[in-house]
Order: structure tokens, then sequence, then C-alpha cells
């Protein structure tokens, strides 16, 4: 309804759709998000209440798990579980990777299933929660509004 308000919807033809929604991450990219320090994470509770979160933890937060399917560990926080709560309530989820240094993002939308115990322990020593994203669509964005990191020794002091 947007595209034709706007005008878009011509620029938006099959060519485009198949080149910019796929349903699978590239294997060229699996190394990349498992070398992401961390991603944002959306969920939704039953009622459609959003949540956004920065899941951090360094390189390696993110394992692939196949082209269409990838594992997080969850990390002790306030205990709230705003996430994992919402995600049994509605498993859709919504997961954002930027990479500041050239301006590629990445979103990765899918269903989430929460590890718990040896399940989770099993793909990540350690831990007693992951998350399992089955993935349902990938869109990779173009990087021109994203801000680029500047190196420590560039910055300007005050």
């Amino acid at each position: 309804m947007l595209q034709a308000r706007w005008e878009t919807a011509a620029i938006w033809d099959a060519a485009r759709r198949q080149r910019l929604l796929w349903n699978e991450i590239p294997s060229a990219l699996h190394a990349r998000i498992e070398a992401a320090p961390f991603f944002l994470l959306a969920t939704s509770d039953a009622s459609g209440r959003c949540d956004c979160s920065f899941k951090g933890g360094g390189p390696g937060i993110v394992r692939m798990l196949g082209s269409r399917r990838f594992a997080f560990p969850d990390f002790d926080g306030n205990g709230a579980f705003m996430s994992l709560g919402n995600l049994l309530q509605n498993p859709q989820v919504g997961c954002l990777f930027i990479d500041f240094n050239d301006g590629a993002r990445l979103r990765v939308n899918g269903r989430a299933t929460l590890l718990a115990g040896d399940e989770a322990g099993h793909l990540f020593p350690g831990r007693k929660r992951a998350v399992l994203v089955d993935v349902e669509e990938v869109i990779p964005n173009c990087a021109q509004h994203i801000p680029r990191l500047i190196p420590a020794s560039q910055e300007i002091s005050a």
C-alpha cells in the first residue's frame, strides 16, 4: 500500500525481491556473523508489544549451524528475561547485525526456540540457556546511513 502511495512499487520488481529478500544466510557471510561482537534482537509478546535488546559478548556470540539456522547464548542480566519471556509467547524474532567499520548490515527474521540445560551447554559450554533461530527471511541493507567508527588513534581530544 505504501509502495503504491509513494510510487516505489515499480522498483520492487521480481528481480529486486529475489536479490534483496533471501530465505537463508549465504555461506559467504557465516564467518562475518560469527565474528560479530554483538547484534540487536527484536521480540514481541503475545499481544504484540515490542522489545529490542542488545546482545553482546564479543566475537562468537553467534554460532552458525547452517544457512538456515544459528544460535546464541543467553547471559544472565537483570533477571527480567524480557527477550526470552517474549519468545516463549511469540517465537517470531528479528536480528540486526551491523558492522560499524564498513557499514554492512543484515536483517534476519525467524522463529526462535529456547534451549536450556544440556541442550544449551552443548552449543555454548558453561551456558544455562541459549536461543536457536530458524531463519525465515534475510534482508541485506545498504550501508548508506550507517555511521563509521573512528579509530581511537584518530579521535579528536578536547
